[in-house]
């Protein structure tokens, strides 16, 4: 019996490492998985995130260039560069509490942004994604 419970033991124990190498290993022909991509938050769509703009105690954060948001951002955005190499000493200064929407130009800066700010304690926090599709969704720029 001892012996029967073993043998399912290391048959369970191979088979498992058998399907973990499955999942990874490419089939032949069939091209390598990607590296690890960076953590990201799911952008949330215009309307919502329209909505959430109408509420006090909302900040709204451009993590563009100073460049990029020179040439229009939302109305009361205030820039915060993801590039700078200060970018994260910058998030120091900021309150925990608030609420924070970030877009860039696509919603992939904004989004590392998100988790990087949450990694630091922010709780509240929405991925608008790109400028420009909240611009044609009619939000309010300057």
């Amino acid at each position: 019996m001892l012996r029967s419970a073993f043998s399912a033991a290391v048959f369970c124990a191979v088979l498992s490492a058998t399907s973990a190498v499955a999942q990874t290993t490419p089939a032949a022909g069939q091209p390598a998985a990607p590296a690890a991509v960076a953590p990201s938050r799911p952008i949330t769509p215009p309307a919502e995130t329209q909505r959430l703009l109408r509420k006090r105690n909302v900040v709204v954060l451009d993590v563009r260039t100073p460049e990029e948001f020179a040439t229009g951002h939302l109305a009361g955005a205030q820039n915060l560069n993801f590039r700078d190499p200060n970018f994260p000493t910058q998030l120091a200064a900021l309150d925990t509490t608030k609420t924070y929407v970030l877009y860039c130009a696509s919603g992939n800066r904004s989004g590392k942004a998100a988790v990087l700010m949450q990694e630091k304690g922010f709780r509240k926090l929405v991925n608008a994604g790109a400028f420009k599709d909240l611009k044609a969704a009619g939000m309010k720029t300057e």
